[in-house]
C-alpha cells in the first residue's frame, strides 16, 4: 500500500449557510490523502496504474464549485467521487478548510476533516 496526497489546494468558493457568505464567497484550502496499492505502478512507471494526482486536484475543484451550506456536505462529495471514478483507492482522507471565516473572532481558519474506506 501507499499514499497520495494533494495538499493546500487552494480555492476560491461559496459556501456557507449565510447569504453573505455564498454571494461574496471565500477562500478555501483542501487536503486530499487517498490510499492505493502502487506496488504495480513502481514497476511499470506507467501513470494508468496509479492515482492520477491531477485527476485528485479535479475532483476538488469540481466539488468545491458547487455551492454547498456545509463543509461536511462538500468534503462528502469529493470523497463519493474518488471512489466512484478511481477503483484503485481503498481509503480517501479529505480535510476542507475555510480561510478567515466570518464567526466574530480573530481565526486564522475552521476545518472539518472526513475519512473513509471503500465498501466491499
Amino acid at each position: 500500500m501507499g499514499i497520495i496526497k494533494v495538499e493546500n489546494i487552494r480555492v476560491f468558493a461559496n459556501h456557507g449557510c449565510l447569504k453573505e457568505e455564498t454571494a461574496i464567497g471565500s477562500d478555501y484550502r483542501v487536503d486530499l490523502q487517498v490510499k492505493a496499492s502502487l506496488k504495480k505502478s513502481s514497476k511499470s512507471d506507467e501513470l494508468s496504474d496509479t492515482v492520477d494526482y491531477v485527476f485528485l486536484n479535479k475532483v476538488v475543484r469540481e466539488e468545491m464549485a458547487i455551492p454547498s451550506k456545509l463543509l461536511e456536505t462538500v468534503a462528502q462529495r469529493i470523497l463519493d467521487r474518488v471512489f466512484k471514478e478511481a477503483s484503485i483507492i481503498t481509503k480517501a482522507t479529505v480535510a476542507v478548510s475555510k480561510i478567515n471565516p466570518p464567526i466574530g473572532g480573530d481565526v486564522e481558519m475552521v476545518t472539518i476533516k472526513m475519512s473513509e474506506k471503500r465498501k466491499k
